[in-house]
């Protein structure tokens, strides 16, 4: 039976490690197989020791053996890739190999190269040929070369060589797990927004993702017919009593709706959030009620729900759905979050999958709804300027309703807020984002339907990272990225700058770090930059993973504030400009055309 608190099922892909030799027997092979086999057997330990797929379980890899000193071996090596599903292709080697006889093929498996700096034997000029037959044939690799020499017989791995090793496996890996899955669009058009009309030219081309629609009436139609799981109802909706408090109704005297109302309208919110889920993953527990087509769901690693307005006018809103299941714990326990796009932003779904995948954790969906200058808050805030990370303002991230718990930022590491993944999350930390979130009848001229709405304040001091992709006539998909810190504000501060919006909206307080170049010599330009009305968060500052994992895809990043030497891309990017390095990234990426279709 599949297990539906996991969203990551099945075979996953592997990361496959091809240790190259150079094949001239007689002295020379003989002396280097048990060398370049073990430098292989040491990226394995780094990879499985340090990423892990999405559901917990440490990443597989597997290792061609025997090494590979010409065609007929690299034929061999790629017949076992196939056989065991390997996303994702890392060469290693101490030596001179012959370039275009053992190279990775494959046009569309995320490759890297790795020739220890070790002058005994030249696996540095191995490095330089391969790269520059996979530049000639147009299958961009990354190239991973030590900064300092080191002995032949040196088993350790430098740290420089580490972080570049983990960073192409992750970023690849994620590449790999998209392919083949699907985004569900639950829904259609939300309200006329540009990122809700779902290109599946988009998911598919670049991401190897198709898309799935299901119309709104799917869920009304499960709901009146109760295909869901009853007793996963009963379950689910106890915990939410215990669990979920009501908060303060900001509602209009007359616009209060009553008590069995509100009652009502949390039963629906959550069927919905399991019917959401069902659709997405699938549910064998329908199989047994007699509903084995719906039992399937649509093998969707993310969603969007539209809600507005269609849906809210009449039905109660998303907001519940969105926040529990993009978070890392329900009534099943810790899980890994399923990524439902609010309004059906598929664009901003896209974005959020992306932070999940690179990191693991929950993502937050928000509006960037306002920029609030240090003038700006001392006007109405009686004098007070803000200091430290916001002393050149503020921007107000805020969703009309939900977001994942996680972005409470009670968990914690090193002493500083996070979100972390659903296994390092402790049952105190989870109890610790539920109390920290009241849940509040929402606003009915907004949501006539009704419907229950997440409040909560995101806890200063969490470095993170603010993303978004938009998509360009003429140009395609491309990124933007702003790492910087949430920011606690006292909480009169907080309240009367809240308040001006929609107080039973969840807030997290933002501040980009500005650079004084670019979009970011401020954080009004970073605001007047950006190029869409939703944005993702991410913990932690990772730009530099969107970064590889976009130059992967083949998607250009425009505004960023990551610095130079964090920056990884395929070696090929190099050929393409050294200068500025945004718009040789623009040129290669127009070059080489979207991973999964060339234009």
């Amino acid at each position: 039976m599949a297990d539906i608190t996991n969203v990551w099922q099945g075979e996953l892909p592997k990361i496959g490690i091809r240790p190259t030799i150079d094949g001239r027997l007689g002295g020379v092979r003989e002396s280097l197989e048990e060398q370049t086999q073990a430098l292989a057997q040491r990226v394995k330990t780094l990879l499985t020791e340090n990423i892990r797929y999405p559901n917990g379980e440490p990443v597989q890899c597997v290792v061609a053996n025997p090494c590979i000193g010409g065609v007929a071996e690299a034929a061999a090596t790629e017949e076992l890739f196939r056989r065991e599903n390997v996303g994702v292709s890392l060469t290693v080697t101490p030596c001179w190999c012959y370039g275009s006889e053992t190279m990775d093929m494959d046009p569309l498996r995320p490759k890297a190269v790795w020739g220890f700096n070790g002058t005994e034997r030249p696996g540095a000029v191995y490095l330089a040929a391969v790269l520059a037959g996979h530049s000639q044939k147009g299958l961009p690799a990354f190239g991973i070369y030590g900064r300092d020499v080191q002995d032949a017989g040196d088993s350790v791995i430098p740290d420089d060589v580490q972080h570049k090793l983990l960073s192409f496996a992750r970023c690849g890996l994620a590449v790999a797990l998209m392919r083949g899955k699907a985004y569900l669009s639950m829904g259609g058009t939300s309200m006329g927004i540009a990122g809700s009309v779902v290109d599946q030219s988009f998911w598919e081309k670049w991401l190897g993702m198709r898309v799935e629609d299901i119309d709104m009436s799917e869920f009304i139609g499960r709901m009146q017919k109760d295909q869901f799981d009853p007793e996963e109802y009963e379950r689910a909706l106890a915990w939410v009593k215990e669990n979920c408090p009501e908060g303060k109704d900001y509602n209009a005297e007359d616009q209060v709706r009553s008590r069995e109302q509100l009652d009502s309208e949390w039963s629906d919110s959550v069927k919905m959030a399991l019917i959401a889920r069902d659709l997405m993953v699938g549910n064998p527990r329908l199989t047994e009620m007699g509903l084995g087509e719906q039992a399937q769901g649509h093998q969707a690693i993310a969603s969007g729900f539209q809600g507005q307005r269609q849906w809210t006018d009449h039905f109660p809103n998303g907001d519940f759905l969105e926040a529990i299941l993009n978070s890392s714990f329900d009534w099943n326990g810790k899980r890994a979050p399923y990524i439902v796009a609010t309004e059906n932003d598929a664009l901003n779904g896209a974005t959020m999958l992306f932070g999940h995948l690179l990191t693991n954790t929950a993502q937050i969906f928000a509006d960037l709804r306002t920029y609030w200058s240090p003038d700006a808050i001392a006007g109405a805030c009686d004098g007070y300027r803000p200091d430290g990370h916001a002393k050149d303002g503020l921007l107000h991230l805020i969703n009309s309703g939900p977001a994942t718990l996680d972005g409470t930022g009670q968990q914690e590491q090193d002493g500083q807020p996070t979100m972390k993944p659903f296994w390092e999350i402790t049952d105190d930390e989870v109890q610790k984002c539920l109390q920290a979130t009241t849940w509040h009848p929402s606003i009915t001229e907004y949501f006539p339907g009704g419907g229950m709405s997440t409040r909560y304040r995101t806890r200063g001091g969490m470095p993170s990272t603010m993303t978004r992709i938009n998509l360009i006539a003429g140009l395609g998909p491309a990124l933007q990225i702003a790492e910087g810190y949430t920011v606690d504000l006292p909480d009169d501060v907080h309240d009367a700058l809240d308040q001006r919006t929609n107080p039973t909206w969840p807030t997290t307080w933002f501040a980009p770090t500005i650079t004084g170049r670019g979009a970011f010599t401020s954080t009004y330009e970073v605001m007047n930059h950006w190029g869409a009305n939703h944005c993702v968060l991410t913990a932690g500052h990772v730009g530099h993973l969107f970064i590889t994992m976009a130059s992967i895809l083949r998607i250009p990043v425009y505004m960023h504030n990551v610095a130079e030497d964090r920056i990884f891309r395929p070696s090929t990017w190099n050929a393409f400009g050294t200068e500025n390095r945004e718009s040789a990234d623009f040129r290669a990426c127009e070059t080489f055309g979207p991973l999964y279709g060339r234009r």
